[in-house]
């Protein structure tokens, strides 16, 4: 059953640009303008009219962004949540500007070990993530720490836990990997490993959605039933102010957005894409975090009732649950 028919959430890639080269992501391979701020808060206008309550400013790297604090207090002022994920690189240099203006900030972390961890980002910022910490805590801000946990560093989720969330009474974000285009992602999730993540929901201050467990146990997204809702939960905005759809990851068509998106999001064009989320053979097996977090919050079933408590839980350590009503 259907509880939300509107859009809930905007990905708005502010640049795909990147100063790290992540073996686990294509975006920063490709070249990208950035995102300007007339067109930006005509779009606010118009989500804010489709119903859209969280815009996560991503990327690419979001801070390369030179007018990012400009956007997001934008954002604010329309009363949409935000959240920005960053590799920290740059955090220190702009923390004083993003004060206050972000609800839900994640510093990703690969590894609780310095050579694993800029190994695994094709640069050397760890110790920009201890000065990002460092920054954040002087300026009362309260990162959560992003964990892409994969099959060969399942078992680092301890160490991270006790070494940087812990200390400071953090969220720890556990991130379980997806597989997408090319990208190598490494092993599959063994079952038992799906039961030690599942197992870690329960811990304090740490998020896991419960719902993302039982999809791989169920073998991701089926077109012929498809619990995917990726382009009726999820707005997603290109660099280009291009309407992405059905999602960004697919992506089988760009539409322009001329100041027009309310009106562009109703027409027959864009709702024949829409209509084909979950459905098109790419989306056999799809368990991409990205899209199934949002699609799991607007329907009644199975994967909606196991993702509420971890829901609840994560915008309760927030403070954001109020906003989403």
């Amino acid at each position: 059953m259907r509880l939300i028919s509107h859009p809930i959430l905007c990905n708005y890639y502010v640049t795909y640009r990147c100063n790290a080269k992540c073996g686990f992501c294509d975006i920063w391979e490709k070249p990208s303008p950035y995102v300007d701020l007339k067109s930006a808060e005509e779009n606010f206008k118009a989500l804010k009219k489709l119903g859209v309550k969280v815009i996560d400013f991503t990327g690419g790297e979001p801070l390369l962004h030179q007018q990012l604090d400009q956007l997001l207090s934008l954002a604010k002022s329309y009363g949409f949540i935000t959240t920005v994920t960053t590799n920290c690189l740059l955090y220190p240099k702009y923390a004083d500007k993003l004060k206050g203006l972000i609800d839900m900030l994640h510093f990703s972390l690969d590894s609780p070990h310095e050579e694993e961890h800029n190994e695994s980002r094709g640069v050397a910022c760890y110790d920009f993530i201890l000065q990002s910490l460092a920054k954040a805590n002087e300026l009362g801000e309260q990162p959560d720490i992003l964990f892409t946990v994969f099959e060969h560093n399942i078992h680092q989720i301890e160490e991270v836990y006790q070494k940087f969330c812990l200390p400071q009474n953090l969220v720890l974000i556990l991130n379980p990997m997806f597989e997408y285009n090319d990208v190598n992602t490494g092993e599959s999730f063994s079952s038992e490993s799906l039961k030690t993540l599942a197992s870690w929901s329960k811990k304090k201050n740490v998020y896991l959605n419960d719902a993302f467990i039982q999809l791989r146990m169920d073998g991701g997204n089926h077109i012929d039933k498809p619990v995917c809702k990726a382009a009726s939960s999820t707005i997603v905005i290109s660099p280009y102010n291009e309407l992405v759809l059905p999602c960004y990851h697919l992506g089988i068509q760009s539409v322009k957005i001329q100041n027009d998106l309310y009106e562009l999001y109703q027409t027959d064009k864009v709702q024949s894409l829409v209509a084909q989320e979950g459905r098109l053979p790419a989306c056999e097996g799809c368990t991409i975090n990205c899209y199934m977090q949002p699609s799991f919050a607007v329907e009644m079933n199975k994967y909606w009732w196991k993702a509420l408590p971890s829901t609840i839980k994560y915008n309760r350590l927030k403070g954001t649950w109020k906003q989403l009503f």
